[in-house]
């Protein structure tokens, strides 16, 4: 299903993408050598509640995991990268930690995940990594205009994350996103330009890029959720939820600081 939002549909998605932003800083403020990823979950459910949404999380239940994921954000911690299901675990100083948050305000979506180092000691590899995934997803996120297809993202971002050294693995990427969470079009973190669906005003799109420091191939944890690098090296992730406009693409999910 791919969903066009009328612009009272946009509004709302703005009103989510706002919490969902918050949200986020908010962690990752909170987010300090010692801090158990259990509660950065009981925040999360917090502050969602706090901000009048709901977790897109917590009842879900898709084909690849096993059973309701059960938490209100994803935590992944260095060789994790996405999905990642929190449970007891402190964070150390110079863990590379990312959080991936979808709620849901008035019936609309927006997602967005932010990679961050925490504590003092930020290895060289972990900034990089960091900074390809966030140069990628503005480079998708300028791609995205009315009349542009789907595979000029994908040719964007897979273009930084390629020329960033990066293996890329097209299973898992961006996607649609409205009244659900996870909608078509897929948008795979590599592609041909000039390909697959073309993009209208009204179409809310999650862009994604995450990378693994030396390999694309994903392994599972046993709780059936939390996907790691095969060869247990770090990883990244960034994520936006914009609107395709008129004039190009509204970021509905950036921080307080950066808003308009």
């Amino acid at each position: 299903m791919i969903e066009i939002l009328s612009p009272a549909e946009v509004a709302r998605a703005r009103s989510a993408g706002a919490l969902v932003a918050d949200v986020l800083q908010e962690l990752r403020h909170a987010s300090t050598p010692g801090t158990n990823l259990l509660d950065l979950d009981r925040l999360a459910a917090t502050l969602i509640a706090d901000g009048g949404g709901t977790s897109c999380y917590v009842d879900y239940a898709p084909s690849f995991g096993r059973g309701p994921f059960g938490h209100h954000v994803c935590t992944a911690v260095n060789d994790a990268v996405l999905h990642g299901r929190p449970h007891d675990r402190a964070l150390a100083d110079g863990d590379l930690l990312t959080l991936d948050l979808a709620v849901t305000v008035d019936g609309i979506a927006a997602d967005s995940a932010i990679s961050f180092v925490v504590g003092d000691r930020a290895p060289a590899e972990s900034l990089a990594l960091i900074d390809a995934t966030e140069r990628a997803l503005a480079a998708g996120i300028a791609a995205a205009r009315p009349g542009a297809r789907v595979g000029d993202i994908s040719h964007a971002i897979g273009t930084v994350l390629g020329g960033s050294g990066y293996a890329i693995n097209t299973q898992f990427g961006g996607h649609g996103i409205g009244s659900t969470m996870h909608q078509d079009p897929h948008i795979t973190n590599t592609g041909r330009p000039g390909r697959g669906y073309r993009l209208r005003p009204g179409l809310l799109l999650a862009l994604e890029p995450w990378v693994m420091a030396d390999t694309a191939e994903l392994v599972t944890d046993d709780d059936g959720w939390t996907l790691r690098s095969a060869t247990g090296c770090r990883t990244a992730h960034s994520e936006h939820t914009i609107a395709v406009t008129r004039d190009g693409a509204e970021i509905l999910t950036l921080p307080r600081h950066l808003r308009p």
